[in-house]
């Protein structure tokens, strides 16, 4: 089908060693390299599904479910969960394996959306999906609730912005851990 690729011609791994550099104070592995080898097997997915060069728009939820040892492989899955015109919904699984053991940890799952861009540094069209798994249908049925959610929720942000009222919030800020010194 021409303009549509599977879900299975961009799929990315990406693995790497946990090494001692890569740790902070407390001997894990730094949140923010996670974050950033993330990003890259992100862009590598999206760009392969685009045929170019893509960009991140935004970053769903990250949750540090199991810390990361020094020593221990890093396995980054991703795949396209969802397209819309020009951008890309990109789910990844993150594991981490102790070789010596052989205990596998499930350490994050995130959604990224990606942006295609042309030649002209604007949004591009990227091909459509092609669904051939279950598996594939769930996740882009669940893509799309998270994005009508998120919509949502940029929604209430902005009123809530909008209609701050300091004075009638203090009766709740009375109950929470802050002293009001105004």
């Amino acid at each position: 089908m021409e303009g549509y690729k599977t879900v299975k011609a961009s799929q990315t791994t990406l693995t790497e060693l946990m090494i001692p550099s890569y740790s902070n104070f407390g001997g894990k592995i730094h949140g923010g390299l996670i974050l950033s080898l993330m990003d890259k097997v992100a862009y590598v997915c999206a760009a392969k599904h685009a045929d170019g060069y893509c960009i991140t728009a935004s970053i769903d939820v990250v949750n540090f479910l199991e810390p990361v040892e020094v020593g221990e492989l890093l396995s980054l899955m991703a795949s396209v969960n969802y397209v819309g015109r020009t951008s890309i919904v990109i789910g990844i699984r993150v594991i981490s394996e102790n070789l010596k053991t052989q205990v596998i940890k499930h350490t994050n799952t995130s959604y990224f959306t990606m942006v295609a861009m042309g030649d002209d540094h604007k949004p591009r069209e990227v091909p459509g999906l092609i669904l051939k798994s279950q598996d594939d249908i769930r996740r882009f049925a669940q893509a799309m609730k998270r994005k009508k959610r998120k919509a949502i929720i940029a929604k209430e942000e902005e009123a809530m912005h909008a209609g701050f009222d300091a004075v009638s919030c203090r009766e709740e800020l009375l109950e929470e851990r802050c002293v009001l010194e105004v």
